[in-house]
């Protein structure tokens, strides 16, 4: 996929390889001298336990050479001289990997000499374009950073990054998820998840998003689908971490269509709080306090923590309902996507715009040298061409388009032979 070992033409003494799992821990080693940019709750770090990182980086490693062109993880590592001091980390969006996300960049400011930009400017945007130069698969670039992050908002803005949608993340607290679960939710039609059920849920997804965000996030119907290998991938990663994943969808069944579906993630140690992923139909935005409900009382058999739940800005009704139950905003992030294909503005060169036809016409030149041709003049062609002709009357008026000297219609007599033709024929 990419050259094992590369060094930028601006500085010399910067060189790029591959990143590897043992260097996972590197910025544990930087400690809190290194500059950081996570992606707040979607980057698989946020959610693994230290322990389990090196693991899963090992799976994802040899996954990539058992199936080269299956890779679900990469990254890259810059060193200055032989000590690094940077590193990026991308995973595939999508199962087609025609998006990919960012993340995690961290660069370590001790090692990067001092210059005009800042060391996560100089060696971030390093980092970033060999990510774009070396993973062909990528046509789209997903990243995610809190608002607050000026540094970081910077970095991806340098590099193309444009604003995609604002990201909420609300947090429901235990006394409230109590109150909700006393609500008994009216959802006749509940279902379980099951790969059967791609088609309907990628048709959900494609209703809730607005264009630019399904064109960016560019998923299919299997996406939707769970691998075999992978489902039971993640469900010993989940048993290690001591964590339930619990997914259902509404059925509406006069439209044989998903109207709403949720994604329950439940801590079954209490150490970490509850998240869900909710998808609703614009139609049915009724849903939101009926899946709360049942998600509410879901989880009265498991710790009591509190519930995250994320809302993007095209999502107002969510919002809403959110703050009528008193729910608190934790944090709030800017979603940023850049594309791979440059925009190529269309120019007419400057010497014809001012050119009249004056100027024009004497320029033109004949191709060759004109050749004379032959002409026929037999009367049966001659009168065809020519409407106005006995022959060409009869014919026009056999249509009843009448000739331009006849106007109403055939003549209903005989019709006489003209005058110059021979005896035989009157």
């Amino acid at each position: 996929m990419a050259r094992p070992d590369t060094s930028d033409a601006q500085d010399p003494n910067l060189r790029i390889r591959p990143l590897y799992p043992r260097d996972l821990e590197r910025p544990t080693a930087w400690g809190d001298a290194s500059l950081s940019i996570e992606d707040p709750l979607e980057s698989t770090h946020s959610q693994l336990a230290p322990s389990l990182r090196p693991w899963l980086a090992w799976w994802n490693h040899l996954g990539q050479i058992a199936l080269p062109h299956h890779q679900n993880w990469s990254g890259f590592v810059a060193e200055m001289g032989e000590t690094p001091c940077g590193l990026i980390e991308v995973s595939p969006f999508n199962r087609t990997r025609s998006t990919w996300r960012v993340d995690r960049v961290v660069v370590n400011p001790l090692v990067v000499p001092t210059s005009g930009e800042g060391p996560l400017d100089r060696i971030g945007s390093q980092l970033l374009r060999h990510c774009f130069e070396n993973i062909w698969q990528a046509r789209m670039w997903l990243a995610e950073v809190t608002v607050n992050h000026t540094s970081a908002l910077a970095l991806y803005r340098q590099n193309g990054f444009q604003p995609l949608a604002q990201v909420t993340y609300w947090e429901i607290s235990s006394e409230i998820l109590l109150e909700q679960a006393q609500r008994e939710p009216d959802l006749p039609n509940l279902m379980p998840v099951s790969n059967a059920d791609a088609q309907l849920l990628y048709q959900l997804d494609t209703a809730a998003m607005p264009p630019l965000v399904r064109q960016v996030f560019d998923q299919q119907i299997q996406d939707f689908k769970v691998e075999p290998l992978a489902g039971m991938t993640t469900n010993l990663v989940q048993r290690m971490q001591r964590i339930d994943c619990l997914r259902g969808y509404v059925f509406e069944p006069q439209r044989k269509a998903a109207i709403g579906r949720f994604e329950l993630t439940v801590s079954c140690d209490g150490r970490r709080p509850h998240t869900a992923e909710l998808t609703v139909h614009p139609a049915y935005t009724w849903l939101y306090p009926e899946l709360i409900s049942h998600m509410a009382r879901v989880l009265q058999s498991y710790p009591t923590v509190s519930l995250r739940i994320t809302s993007h800005d095209y999502q107002p009704e969510r919002e809403d309902y959110l703050t009528q139950i008193q729910a608190d905003p934790v944090e709030r992030t800017l979603m940023m996507a850049r594309s791979v294909w440059h925009k190529v503005r269309e120019t007419k060169p400057a010497a014809l715009e001012g050119l009249q036809l004056s100027d024009v016409l004497p320029g033109l030149q004949p191709l060759g040298k004109p050749m004379p041709g032959r002409m026929s003049w037999h009367s049966e062609s001659w009168s065809d061409a020519w409407p106005g002709s006995w022959q060409g009357r009869s014919r026009w008026s056999k249509w009843g388009l009448g000739g331009p000297s006849s106007r109403s219609g055939p003549p209903s007599g005989p019709v006489d032979a003209p005058p110059d033709s021979p005896p035989g024929d009157r």
